[in-house]
């Protein structure tokens, strides 16, 4: 496995390497079973995986949030190579975001709802950041998961407003045995909210919004909702003490 620090030696590596096809997994590092999911998948699939390692500060609204993200750039690379990943691409700030950066992408309609009510600019830096990487990388199948539902669908929708040469995947949630969907945030629950948070899922399970509402009344909850994405989902976002937690669950086929 080769791990790669900037865009020059990215492009230089995977140079020789177009003959099958690519595949890249984003993420923003502390891995769980939900990404390496996604790299086996890749790695079944195609002739290379690239995976990205980069906490992405433009979707971030709170610092707080930022500089509590759990980082182990170590423990990380020690997972993907596991995995069988060719190459990471672990770049800093700088290298994404160079000074005097000032292009940013926009998802307008998809992007403003939900998540992007309650987070304002967070689909800008998730759209920006992706279509850097999908031009640094140039894949042929990007891999993502059903639980962030939304990210997909705005995702999808720039691949297709911008032409964009690259298949979507989307693997379905992966959750634990009590049925909390993984995430890199569950760290951050102490073991009664832990269990507060398992309302989440039950509340979900129903797949009825109003049914899901009376569940999660002792949550502090920003949204339950249908959302009309590509299949509906019905999706909720709370609060467990200082833990956003989201998740959702599909409605229908993928059409």
């Amino acid at each position: 496995m080769r791990v790669c620090r900037t865009i020059g030696e990215v492009r230089a590596a995977l140079e020789s390497r177009r003959d099958g096809a690519v595949a890249l997994v984003a993420t923003m590092g502390a891995l769980h079973e939900g990404h390496l999911s996604l790299l086996r998948a890749a790695r079944s699939e195609c002739a290379t995986v690239v995976m990205s390692l980069f906490v992405n500060p433009t979707q971030f609204g709170e610092a707080t949030d930022l500089n509590g993200y759990p980082r182990d750039e170590e423990r990380d690379l020690a997972a993907a190579a596991e995995a069988e990943v060719d190459l990471v691409f672990a770049p800093s700030v700088d290298e994404m975001y160079p000074p005097g950066f000032q292009t940013w992408v926009e998802v307008e309609e998809l992007g403003s709802v939900l998540e992007g009510e309650h987070r304002p600019g967070h689909f800008r830096g998730v759209a920006t950041v992706c279509l850097k990487l999908f031009t640094i990388v140039r894949p042929d199948v990007a891999y993502f998961g059903q639980k962030d539902a939304q990210q997909v669908a705005v995702l999808r929708r720039m691949i297709a407003d911008l032409a964009l040469e690259l298949e979507l995947r989307v693997l379905p949630t992966v959750r634990d045995a009590d049925g909390l969907a993984l995430s890199s945030r569950n760290a951050r629950l102490s073991p009664v909210e832990r269990e507060r948070a398992l309302a989440l899922p039950r509340a979900l399970a129903t797949r009825d919004p109003e049914r899901a509402r009376a569940l999660l009344a002792g949550l502090d909850v920003d949204y339950v909702a249908v959302a009309p994405f590509d299949p509906p989902v019905l999706a909720a976002a709370v609060r467990v003490g200082h833990t956003r937690l989201i998740d959702n669950v599909p409605l229908e086929e993928e059409r």
